[in-house]
């Protein structure tokens, strides 16, 4: 791993084996990478924490289905406000909806863009009617209902 004039990483070979690795099963144990990657276990360790240093590994995380739990329906919704200076406060009402998965501050034609999971339509509509639409600012909403994901990764390596 080499830091840039950009405050940028760059990253060798071996570095992009290991997270390859672990971008495909985070649980792969370390001395199974060593021996994937031909180095020992102390130095994948050694690595794994100078890449953690340097911000580029914020953490791992088991990955939940939100299908197995009910929730089949995703939806993206452009969130209108009336004024920008809402934004802090729309963002801090948004957060206490479970719901709520992501929360983009946007350019164009919203002022926020947020992603949902719920568990069908008649959850969406309670959930844009009672929770979204009667946040204090928010003036309208456009909802964009996910058919099938047909992309999801991280950046490559």
């Amino acid at each position: 791993m080499k830091v840039t004039n950009q405050n940028h990483i760059e990253i060798d070979g071996i570095d992009k084996q290991i997270l390859r690795a672990l971008m495909e099963d985070a649980r792969t144990p370390i001395l199974e990478i060593a021996r994937q990657v031909g180095i020992s276990g102390a130095a994948i360790h050694q690595r794994l924490r100078k890449l953690e240093k340097s911000g580029l590994l914020s953490g791992s995380k088991f990955i939940i289905n939100p299908k197995v739990l009910g929730y089949t329906t995703m939806a993206f919704i452009g969130v209108y406000l009336d004024k920008a200076m809402n934004n802090p406060e729309a963002v801090k009402q948004l957060k206490k909806v479970p719901e709520v998965i992501e929360c983009h501050y946007t350019t164009g034609n919203w002022s926020i863009f947020i992603k949902i999971l719920c568990k069908d339509n008649e959850h969406l509509m309670h959930l844009l009617n009672k929770e979204i639409q009667s946040i204090p600012g928010v003036s309208r909403t456009e909802t964009f209902i996910s058919l099938q994901q047909q992309i999801d990764r991280q950046i490559q390596v």
